[in-house]
C-alpha cells in the first residue's frame, strides 16, 4: 500500500471516521431507549384492601443449639415442618425459605432440614449468616 510520493508506507491508521460513526451509533441508541421507556398512559384498575398480590411471605426455619426446629418461632418437629411447608406449597406452590442453624447446632439437624425442603420441591432456599465483623 503505497499511497506517498516518496515511496513510505502509512504507518498509522486513521480511526476518525469510525470514531464518528461509533458516536451517530451511540446517540441513536440513547435516542431509541428514551423513546422506548415513555410508553402509554393507561388508567389501571383498582384492586380491594384485601387482596393480596405482592410476594408470598418468607418462611423462616431456625434451628437452635440444641437441635430443636422453630418455624417462623413456633417449635415443631420434623414431621410437623413437613405438614406445614407442604400445606403453605399447596396455597402458594413458589415462596421463599431461609434456614438459620445455630453455630452449635448438630449438623445433621440443618441437613434433615434441607434434604426435606428437596423433597418438597422447594426451590427458593436461603441459608442465613453472620457477617464476620460481627
Amino acid at each position: 500500500m503505497q499511497a506517498q510520493s516518496d515511496g513510505k508506507p502509512y504507518d498509522d491508521i486513521n480511526i476518525t471516521p469510525m470514531l464518528d460513526l461509533a458516536y451517530v451509533l451511540l446517540v441513536i441508541f440513547i435516542l431509541m431507549c428514551t423513546a422506548a421507556i415513555q410508553g402509554m398512559n393507561v388508567n389501571l384498575p383498582r384492586a380491594s384492601k384485601g387482596a393480596n398480590l405482592g410476594k408470598p411471605k418468607t418462611k423462616a426455619i431456625s434451628i437452635n443449639s440444641e437441635g430443636r426446629i422453630f418455624l417462623d418461632t413456633i417449635p415443631v418437629s420434623i414431621q410437623e415442618l413437613e405438614q406445614r411447608l407442604a400445606q403453605q406449597k399447596s396455597i402458594t406452590p413458589e415462596f421463599p425459605v431461609v434456614v438459620g442453624g445455630d453455630g452449635g447446632a448438630q449438623y445433621q439437624k440443618v441437613m434433615d432440614v434441607l434434604d426435606l425442603l428437596g423433597r418438597l420441591g422447594i426451590s427458593q432456599v436461603g441459608l442465613a449468616t453472620k457477617s464476620q465483623g460481627k
